[in-house]
């Protein structure tokens, strides 16, 4: 869903994000050929970069054919290395989180997964991923904050930079014709691995879960708490359902149904619910929590639109200071990429595979899969919490 209030969109950096385990190192090969890059002297492993691509691939690294995943293994290096220099720059800043900062950050992750506790520890398990690698990557995630927060910090936003961007982008203060829905999602396919207590494995058990649900709310249960202990849609149910503000095209765009769309705009009110209905292979019941039927135009001096801007106008400078701050990091390093150095020494084969004629492919640190994504792995900001919880796409986009 698209939310009408969010008027700016924050540029983030990059960063390789939470690993999973890699390719072993075969006996022959040697400490050097396992490092991928140094940054002042701290080396940045190889066995790092294929941990990324596994983990960006959804532990499907085969599908990407060989020139792919040299492109990827670029990529995902200079993630890495951009995410290295910032931390250093942390340190010598004495920027560094404590220990109890670190244990908040993680528990802060699991509340957030939206798992038990045995529940995430298996996730980790399933992932390979160790507890002291989940708190080298909070310690790493929370000095690049404390970092971009210290230049941040100085920005300050004036009255009259508000009143010009009100004045250049009117347009843009409209609230918009449409619906704030919340909903109860059930998905027929198995999605146990995601740590639900209630989910529904199969067609029949979706349509019996939905109608139980269903009987709940006509008993009078509260949506909010029945959406936080029945819907599967990680995304969704922590806030009690709630998906946000969409217009008559945004539900449009995410398949609802003609004649659902029709009843929120028509002869629903606010705080009724649907039946269950059954669109893009999921069951849902929505509850339509706000209605506008027209646009309205707001001023300058409408509740939350200078805060809005102010926020907006932090968040670009906040963009262009983590860029400028990522540059100055880099240019002040001693920066080493044995990777790019190898490819550009076996062009034939841009230092996937041993370049003697005839030998086969061997999977090492520094050699690629027979076969490897489709294209190079997305990545997020370097300040981004490393999560390992899967977040299913239940909800409409």
């Amino acid at each position: 869903m698209r939310n009408i209030a969010k008027v700016f969109a924050v540029t983030g950096l990059v960063m390789a994000g939470l690993v999973l385990n890699g390719c072993s190192s075969g006996a022959s090969e040697s400490k050097d050929q396992m490092v991928a890059a140094t940054v002042n002297g701290r080396n940045i492993m190889m066995q790092e970069v294929e941990r990324a691509i596994n983990q960006q691939t959804a532990g499907n690294p085969s599908t990407l054919n060989q020139l792919q995943m040299a492109q990827a293994r670029l990529q995902v290096l200079s993630n890495l290395i951009q995410r290295e220099v910032l931390v250093q720059r942390a340190e010598r800043e004495k920027l560094l989180p404590t220990e109890a900062q670190i244990d908040g950050a993680i528990a802060t992750q699991k509340q957030n997964s939206g798992m038990t506790a045995e529940d995430f520890e298996k996730s980790l398990k399933a992932q390979n991923i160790s507890a002291e690698t989940l708190r080298e990557e909070a310690r790493k995630d929370l000095a690049i904050a404390a970092l971009q927060d210290k230049y941040a910090g100085k920005i300050d936003i004036n009255d009259r930079e508000v009143e010009e961007y009100y004045a250049n982008n009117r347009q843009q203060f409209v609230k918009a014709r449409g619906v704030a829905l919340a909903m109860i999602m059930v998905d027929p396919a198995d999605n146990s691995a995601q740590g639900l207590a209630d989910d529904a494995k199969n067609e029949t058990d979706a349509k019996l879960k939905i109608d139980n649900i269903y009987q709940q709310l006509q008993g009078k249960a509260d949506f909010a708490t029945v959406a936080r202990a029945k819907s599967e849609d990680i995304n969704s149910l922590r806030a009690g359902g709630d998906i946000g503000f969409a217009t008559e095209q945004d539900l449009k765009s995410n398949n609802f149904p003609p004649d659902l769309v029709a009843g929120l705009f028509g002869s629903m009110q606010v705080g009724d619910y649907t039946q269950p209905v059954q669109f893009s292979g999921k069951w849902y019941i929505f509850k339509l929590e706000e209605k506008r039927l027209a646009n309205e135009n707001l001023t300058l001096e409408s509740a939350g639109v200078r805060q809005q801007i102010t926020q907006g106008l932090t968040n670009q400078r906040k963009a262009i200071l983590n860029a400028a701050l990522l540059e100055t990091a880099i240019n002040e390093a001693r920066i080493v990429n044995h990777l790019a150095a190898n490819m550009l020494n076996n062009p034939g084969n841009l230092g996937l595979r041993p370049a003697a004629a005839g030998s086969a492919p061997t999977q090492s640190p520094t050699q690629a899969p027979s076969q490897a994504p489709s294209q190079a792995p997305a990545a997020a900001s370097p300040a981004a919490s490393g999560s390992t919880s899967v977040r299913p796409s239940g909800s409409p986009k």
